[in-house]
């Protein structure tokens, strides 16, 4: 079976979510790091790929709503390059539009208090990255 991780980097947190099978995404953890401080992230996030050998690693791919690439589009394109020059793990760029506000709907309707929220949201949001991936290759 072909193992995944899911990453929703942001500027201070890095959402992180895996698939054991293939078929389903599960919440993993928030990684935390000083606001910009990626080379941080990347450390964390290569100590846990390491950990957990995933096959593919699949980015959120932060982009405006008319589709062009946003400026924390071009980070996470670098931090792409990056992550998989040093992992040696194909990383794939995926379109994380509106999941971080599916993630926060999910939430609400589960009746989590915000402070709860605050610290499930991005893992929530790494999930829906890494679904819509999973459905999406799924179907080809």
């Amino acid at each position: 079976m072909t193992r995944y991780v899911g990453l929703d980097l942001g500027s201070v947190t890095c959402g992180v979510a895996i698939s054991e099978t293939g078929f389903i995404a599960g919440t993993v953890k928030t990684i935390r790091f000083k606001p910009d401080d990626y080379d941080s992230a990347m450390d964390q996030v290569l100590a846990y790929v390491s950990e957990t050998k995933p096959d593919e690693i699949v980015l959120g791919y932060p982009k405006l709503l008319n589709g062009d690439v946003s400026e924390r589009g071009h980070i996470c394109e670098e931090f792409a390059e990056v992550l998989e020059q040093e992992s040696g793990i194909p990383v794939v760029l995926w379109d994380e539009r509106y999941t971080t506000k599916v993630a926060e709907e999910i939430l609400l309707e589960a009746d989590m208090s915000r402070k709860k929220r605050k610290k499930k949201i991005d893992q929530l949001a790494a999930v829906q990255i890494l679904q819509t991936y999973l459905n999406y290759i799924s179907e080809k």
